[in-house]
């Protein structure tokens, strides 16, 4: 190959006929196959009228094909765009609208309205569905498996993953080959991935974590995984005595814990378990120690940029930390507003800096200037500490912080202090409006099973615990916390469903 990051996938491909994927229904793809089939899509995207630049959106459901296209779309040059699932039709008119994507590649079922919202902004459609069929592959089949690689910079774009938009618009991450090819060559190191890994891969790979940290350090290792369309306990567990690595959210964790079969005896072939996406509880992180005699680790990554830190592959995995920044990338801890560094066990806002960090947001250069240091830092609107032994806590996000009564509140310090009580399984806590203290600090809790906990034992067990101005005013219980696909609490949506409880009260 020819290009920045193909160029070190086809170094990294192990020799004879060495298992890329293997799927649940008894599939297989050797490296060969991948290379013959990506080289087949990726002449079909230059027969479509893909040029090197162009972007190509992806809506379709996981299967080895659609990795397949991921890698197509970087032998061809092109910008691969992959998109939730989950997007509605009218979500899909924005990213469609914004990226202008010369290709959009959906499902069979959802080709018809896509087309109707693509045609608005000149791009053509094909098909892929999740047992490889589809109208792209039928082009493809055409094709001649011996692509000649389009040769691409270091800081050439090779992807564009759109932000949460939690807060205004999605935002365009571009991330270039040397972002993607860096980050996958220091995780493979750090982790200590060779081929002969075998990673059970159970997550969506429309995001960071599925996409870029699984498939990417598997590729640049010359290792397999077992492709799983999702996350399934008995499967896992079934899977394990022939696996040797698992990347998961902590959901994945807690739910393997709910289930008898997980065990030292059923998870003594495995090497590591990985968690991230979201926060991994210390009582996750502890119960699942004490059962498979495995210390999770932790790490911690972004979309902008991903993996930023991780706790050691050898040394102590602290729970509830996110490790040591990662080899060439630079963690600090500044003032949210005046940007000033701040000292050890200091909260503020974390900055990053290294080959990982993106390019910029897509058509947004006075965002991205906004969110860069003058120094080349990237401000990640994470709140955390670095530690006296430098491990880096994440504490939130800067837009989840409270601030009430003139107060700054971290959520983190209060849930942590909640989810150590008897009854409770986990908590969020978020800021509500309030005719007195401009934000009430609220929690929402769900208990554990069978577990009779009320809202005042709560409040009453914090009472010597929290200073007076981060005790919550009200607890809501609920039966599970809203999450998007990659485990993470959705605040925002808590704060819209409870965005009027106070709205009578006054001098609470």
């Amino acid at each position: 190959m020819s290009n920045h990051l193909s160029d070190a996938i086809r170094d990294a491909i192990p020799a004879g006929n060495a298992v890329f994927i293997e799927t649940g229904d008894g599939r297989s793809w050797t490296y060969g196959a991948m290379l013959r089939c990506s080289g087949r899509m990726a002449g079909a995207l230059r027969g479509l009228g893909v040029v090197p630049g162009d972007r190509v959106a992806v809506q379709v459901e996981k299967s080895a094909e659609a990795l397949m296209l991921y890698l197509a779309c970087i032998r061809s040059g092109a910008v691969y765009l992959p998109l939730n699932t989950a997007y509605t039709l009218a979500e899909l008119d924005y990213f469609i609208g914004d990226a202008e994507p010369r290709l959009v590649v959906a499902t069979p079922q959802a080709a018809d309205g896509i087309k109707a919202v693509a045609s608005n902004h000149g791009a053509s459609v094909e098909t892929l569905d999740d047992h490889g069929c589809g109208s792209l592959m039928d082009i493809s089949r055409d094709q001649s498996p011996d692509f000649p690689d389009i040769a691409r910079a270091a800081d050439d774009l090779a992807a564009i993953l759109y932000t949460s938009g939690t807060t205004g618009r999605s935002k365009g991450a571009m991330l270039t080959h040397d972002n993607l090819l860096s980050n996958a060559l220091t995780l493979r190191a750090c982790w200590q991935f060779t081929a002969d890994d075998r990673l059970i891969h159970a997550l969506p790979i429309f995001h960071t974590h599925g996409l870029f940290v699984a498939t990417n350090v598997i590729l640049m290792s010359g290792a397999s995984m077992f492709l799983l369309p999702k996350f399934d306990p008995a499967e896992i567990l079934s899977l394990m005595p022939r696996a040797t690595t698992m990347m998961g959210v902590p959901t994945f964790y807690v739910r393997l814990l709910q289930n008898e079969g997980l065990t030292r005896d059923a998870a003594r072939g495995m090497r590591l378990f990985i968690s991230g996406s979201a926060p991994l509880l210390a009582d996750t992180h502890r119960a699942f120690q004490e059962r498979t005699g495995h210390a999770i680790l932790e790490r911690y990554g972004m979309t902008e940029t991903n993996m930023n830190t991780s706790n050691p592959y050898d040394g102590e995995r602290i729970a509830g930390t996110v490790g040591f920044p990662l080899p060439g990338v630079a963690v600090r801890v500044t003032h949210p507003e005046t940007g000033a560094m701040l000292p050890a066990d200091a909260t503020g806002m974390i900055e990053v800096k290294g080959p990982n960090v993106f390019k910029g947001y897509w058509r947004m250069p006075e965002k991205t200037k906004a969110e860069f240091r003058d120094d080349g830092f990237f401000i990640t609107g994470d709140l955390g500490k670095i530690d006296a032994g430098g491990y880096v806590h994440i504490v939130g996000r800067s837009k989840d912080l409270v601030i009430s009564g003139g107060y700054n509140i971290y959520p983190k310090e209060v849930e942590t202090e909640i989810d150590q009580l008897p009854g409770v399984m986990e908590s969020a806590v978020i800021g509500v409006a309030h005719p007195d203290f401009g934000e009430g600090v609220t929690a929402v809790v769900v208990r554990q099973s069978g577990a009779d906990i009320d809202e005042k034992a709560i409040l009453d067990a914090l009472q010597d615990r929290l200073a007076r101005y981060k005790q919550p005013k009200r607890i809501i219980f609920v039966d599970d916390l809203p999450r998007n696909t990659m485990g993470k609490v959705q605040k925002n949506v808590l704060r819209e469903q409870y965005g009027n409880l106070y709205a009578s009260q006054v001098n609470a």
